[in-house]
Formats: C-alpha cells, sequence, structure tokens
C-alpha cells in the first residue's frame, strides 16, 4: 500500500497531543473541592462511558486523516525481462486438410488444436494469424491478445477461401504482416500439407523477400508418408474419401526454409505435430525488456467510512449515556 498524500499522516500526531493536553486539563479538575461528593457515587464505574464520545471522535479524526492522505493498492511502474518474439501463424485451408490421416480427426483440426496449445505456452510474444488457400486472408493482425487468437484459430474452416494451395500468397502475406514487428526475432510458422498450385507469388520469391526483412521460415508439412483418405466428393452421408498418394513438395518447403534461415519439419502423425511445434518453442526465445503500467486501486473509502461511523456514534452517546452535566 501506499499514499499519494504522504505528508498528510503528519497530522496523526496531533492526536496524542491533544490527548496530553485533555489529561492535563482533567487533572485539574481533580483537585477541584466538592462540598457534597455524594452524587457521584458510582461514578467511577461509569468512567468509561464519558470517554467514549471523545475516543470516538479521535478514531474519527484519524480515520479521515488516512483517507485524505490518499491510501491505494497497486504501483505505478514495473520493469521486467521476459521472452518475446513476433510470430504469424500461416495456416493451409486447401480441401486436402481434411484429410483423415491424424486419426481419430482430420488434420486441420489437428492442427488447429496444436496451434492454440503452442499459443497458450506463449507469454509476451507477439503472434498474428493469416489462413491460406487460393487466397490469403490475415484472421488476426500480430497481438498479444491469447484469447482473440485463439478464438480465431477455433473459427478457422476448411471452404473459408476458394479452394487451392498458394503457398507463395501465403508467405508474402504473413512476411508484410511482420516486416514492421517490433524486436529482432520476427518468425513465420508455414503449416501445409500440399503442393504450390494457386497464386501469382512464387515461394522463392516470398521466401527471398521475408529474408531480406530478417523474417525466419519454419515449414510443417503436414500428411503421412504412402496413402491418406483424401476427400473427393460430397456424398448422401457427408464426405467421400479415397486413398491417394500424399504429396508433400518437400524440396520446395526445405529450400524455402534455408534461404531464410528457418528449418523443415515433417509431421506425420498427432504426436509428431506436437513435438514440431514444441521444436519451434525451444528454438526461437529473445530476452526482452518490458515497461508495465499498472492502475491504482484507491482505497480511501473504508478509512471515510470508518470515520463517519465513529461520528455518528459519538453523536448518539454524547446526547444519550454521556450527557454533560454543567
Amino acid at each position: 500500500m501506499s499514499f499519494a498524500r504522504p505528508l498528510l499522516l503528519a497530522a496523526l500526531l496531533a492526536l496524542p497531543f491533544w490527548w496530553w493536553l485533555r489529561a492535563r486539563r482533567l487533572s485539574r479538575l481533580r483537585g477541584t473541592r466538592m462540598s457534597d461528593v455524594r452524587p457521584s457515587a458510582g461514578a467511577g464505574e461509569r468512567l468509561w462511558i464519558a470517554r467514549l464520545p471523545v475516543t470516538l471522535r479521535s478514531l474519527c479524526l484519524g480515520a479521515w486523516i488516512v483517507a485524505a492522505a490518499g491510501p491505494r493498492v497497486g504501483s505505478a511502474r514495473a520493469q521486467t525481462k521476459s521472452e518475446g518474439i513476433s510470430i504469424v501463424l500461416a495456416i493451409d485451408l486447401s480441401s486436402s486438410m481434411l484429410s483423415e490421416d491424424f486419426a481419430p480427426a482430420n488434420r486441420i483440426d489437428v492442427a488447429k488444436q496444436t496451434a492454440i496449445e503452442f499459443v497458450r505456452e506463449r507469454r509476451s510474444d507477439r503472434i498474428g494469424l493469416v489462413a491460406f488457400a487460393a487466397q490469403a486472408l490475415t484472421q488476426v493482425p500480430i497481438t498479444t491478445d491469447y484469447a482473440v487468437l485463439e478464438q480465431a484459430l477455433r473459427d478457422l474452416r476448411i471452404g473459408m477461401l476458394e479452394d487451392g494451395t498458394a503457398i507463395g500468397t501465403g508467405i508474402a502475406t504473413a512476411a508484410n504482416r511482420l516486416r514492421r514487428a517490433p524486436g529482432k526475432s520476427r518468425v513465420i510458422v508455414l503449416l501445409t500439407d500440399g503442393v504450390n498450385n494457386r497464386g501469382m507469388v512464387d515461394p522463392r520469391t516470398a521466401a527471398q523477400a521475408a529474408a531480406t526483412f530478417g523474417i525466419r521460415i519454419y515449414v510443417i508439412g503436414v500428411g503421412t508418408r504412402g496413402e491418406a483418405p483424401v476427400p473427393t466428393g460430397q456424398g448422401l452421408e457427408g464426405l467421400r474419401y479415397q486413398m491417394m498418394p500424399v504429396e508433400i513438395d518437400e524440396p520446395l518447403m526445405t529450400e524455402i526454409a534455408r534461404m531464410t534461415g528457418g528449418r523443415y519439419f515433417r509431421a506425420t502423425d498427432t504426436q509428431s505435430l506436437r513435438h514440431v511445434f514444441d521444436e519451434i518453442n525451444r528454438l526461437e526465445k529473445e530476452t526482452v525488456e518490458q515497461v508495465v503500467y499498472r492502475r491504482f486501486d484507491e482505497s480511501y473509502r473504508v478509512p471515510l467510512a470508518l470515520g463517519l461511523v465513529a461520528l455518528g456514534l459519538e453523536i448518539v452517546l454524547a446526547a444519550t449515556l454521556a450527557v454533560r452535566v454543567p
């Protein structure tokens, strides 16, 4: 706890001085002679009642002095060191992400849940989200509002964008979000399961531009090796699946990562995808300095209310039990 006007607390020293003056005045009165002391019989037993109004007045004045000093809880400024980087998650939303080789779920559901777990492990990183298929769209600009980011990841669904895989466009959109991001460490985590077949931007050109801005790209190729049940159309009971070869342009993905100083990973199941995100989490660390400002919580109401209660009790007692007789 701190005080906005701590010098006012010095006024509390006046209370003991007031009590000392009052005690001195009462000691003089005790020396006064009375012709008949019978009316004062039993007065000593009720002396504490006579002292209550004065005690309550002291309590009232003390509480109001504390309230006037402005008690408050919290601190205005705190400087801390923490880990922080700028990251954009670029997630493929092509129809092949519905392939069910990540049992018991499909690729996109596992990718979304794993990305959410990755976000929850971050503390002071700035993270954005880009979704891409035939086009690319920024879902969340770079932010530290992880709740908004998590909800945006949950809302991703196949069909939001025209079908296709425009890897170059996805990289270019993510890099554009990162090029003015604060800090030295800027990263794109690109998650895809296919071959670049749409878009006007070549993936190598986009990667070269990202490298110019000091952006590293970590590419995650999602899909089992061999064949997987891939959606081929809509049937009466939902999507129709057919076993088809899994095609991921790994040479291109490896080249993109190498050009930017990043790495390429292959995730063939749920566990390996989690391991990849853990690996990226370990690779990307940077100590940053943060200045945190916190709002003060004013606490003057409690002593102010206490003083009002004490004043009310003094008035009531002075008019009833502790009436002064001239």
